[in-house]
């Protein structure tokens, strides 16, 4: 009963955490890999702070395109790969914008480039990013499957007995077939009052 199991909503909420549990996994070690790169890139490489970002980023983007399509939304529509993709890229800038803008506000405006304080401002932006990616992705880019048949066009009356033409012996008169399809042989015409069965 709706009562014990919560109903339609709970059950929804049910399926949304799981979906976020996912998306989690994939965009947890999405962040290590972008973490990695940038700490990889800026304080062992030399790279300046907000272009470092940006190249980790990238390499984390591609990480979890593929662990989103193959694990997170494996269920949903494959058809559309092209658009998928250019959606994929189109929001992931956007994330990417949000985080670079959040990393070069702190780096650049207030000066706080030590490698802890960049550190967790990149960690800040990919939380803020996540949010807007998550809500993107699952909204626009990894599109659930349309119902079962969908595209077919129902049959108006399935229950309806169906009505066949007589052969040329009947003068084309139609005939209505009962459960097993009989037919009047060619040539034998229906007297008023016979009853075909």
């Amino acid at each position: 009963m709706s009562g014990r199991d919560g109903g339609p909503w709970r059950r929804r909420l049910e399926r949304l955490a799981r979906e976020f549990a996912k998306f989690g996994a994939v965009g947890g070690v999405g962040l290590l890999v972008d973490l990695g790169v940038f700490n990889l890139l800026c304080h062992f490489m030399d790279v300046p702070v907000v272009p470092g970002g940006i190249i980790a980023t990238v390499v984390a983007i591609g990480f979890n395109y593929l662990g989103f399509r193959y694990f997170t939304y494996r269920e949903r529509d494959k058809n559309r790969r092209s658009r998928e993709l250019s959606l994929f890229l189109l929001f992931s800038a956007i994330g990417l914008v949000i985080q670079s803008g959040v990393l070069y506000v702190a780096t650049s405006g207030f000066g706080w480039d030590s490698p802890l304080q960049s550190n967790a401002f990149k960690f800040l932006g990919i939380g803020i990013a996540t949010v807007f990616r998550f809500w993107s992705y699952r909204t626009w880019v990894f599109q659930k499957l349309p119902p079962h048949g969908a595209g077919e066009a129902p049959e108006p009356f399935p229950d309806a007995p169906r009505v066949v033409t007589g052969s040329p012996g009947t003068h084309g008169s139609p005939s209505a077939h009962g459960p097993r399809g009989a037919h009047r042989a060619p040539g034998v015409h229906s007297a008023p009052g016979d009853r075909v069965t």
